[in-house]
């Protein structure tokens, strides 16, 4: 077993299942200490309990600034240290159904608070403990939904992210600070299970160039490769994780 974050210390938001989940438990297993940075406090302390030792639950909002700040703090308090951050929570599963010129303000504001200034969020309340250790590492979790203009505010936020990887790249790559993202295509998860009916399944694979839906754990190496000393000149990059969903020459 590969010991690359070996006295890391990793928050992992929106981690209590999922592809949050998976990126937690690969972190974990590789000898960093996680924080299980989750909004559902029995999710999120089930699988902090499950990681046992080396393991912290801190419930968290990401749309809320003051409770981001008490995430970095609550990490800091009980590892002394951060050294990497995974922005993955995202409102999905029970997404509500919506175009950009039907979607209810109110709905649409706390959708971008967490879907995409959660990230900035988050990466505030970090940089400067990372910052005094040296640097540390960010990965934002973006989707193929941003290249593909149909996706409406859940696309729109995620090509918010994209710019704002690139953006927060080149503000705090002074600090030693790199942040990436990767862009998931459609991957089965219990989130992806509510919001794909079943008859649209099939012609979705068919569409892929690897014919068969991403799982977790798809992601889980590239994430972990962005995330390590391994591609520590790689910053301001989106990579696709999608089977060939989307085609970028």
């Amino acid at each position: 077993m590969s010991t690359r974050f070996e006295g890391r210390v990793a928050i992992v938001t929106g981690s209590g299942g999922g592809i949050g989940e998976a990126y937690a438990r690969a972190l974990h297993a590789e000898g960093a200490r996680v924080v299980i940075a989750e909004l559902d406090a029995v999710s999120g302390r089930a699988v902090a309990d499950d990681l046992g030792q080396g393991a912290l639950f801190v419930a968290t909002d990401v749309g809320d600034p003051a409770s981001t700040d008490t995430m970095a703090a609550a990490t800091i308090d009980a590892f002394g240290r951060i050294d990497h951050l995974v922005n993955n929570a995202a409102i999905f599963g029970d997404m509500e159904l919506a175009g950009l010129t039907t979607v209810d303000y109110a709905y649409l504001d706390r959708f971008l608070q967490v879907n995409l200034l959660g990230a900035l969020h988050c990466t505030r309340s970090v940089m400067g403990p990372m910052a005094e250790d040296g640097g540390g590492s960010i990965v934002n979790q973006s989707s193929t939904a941003s290249w593909m203009g149909i996706a409406g505010f859940y696309g729109l936020a995620k090509a918010g992210l994209n710019f704002l990887t690139s953006s927060l790249a080149h503000e705090l790559g002074g600090r030693n600070i790199r942040i990436n993202a990767i862009a998931p295509g459609p991957t089965g998860t219990a989130a992806f299970d509510k919001q794909v009916p079943e008859a649209f399944r099939d012609p979705l694979v068919a569409s892929l160039a690897i014919k068969r839906l991403g799982e977790p754990d798809d992601h889980v190496g590239p994430v972990l490769f962005l995330l390590s000393d391994e591609a520590q000149w790689v910053t301001g990059h989106v990579l696709a994780v999608d089977g060939g969903q989307v085609t970028r020459i």
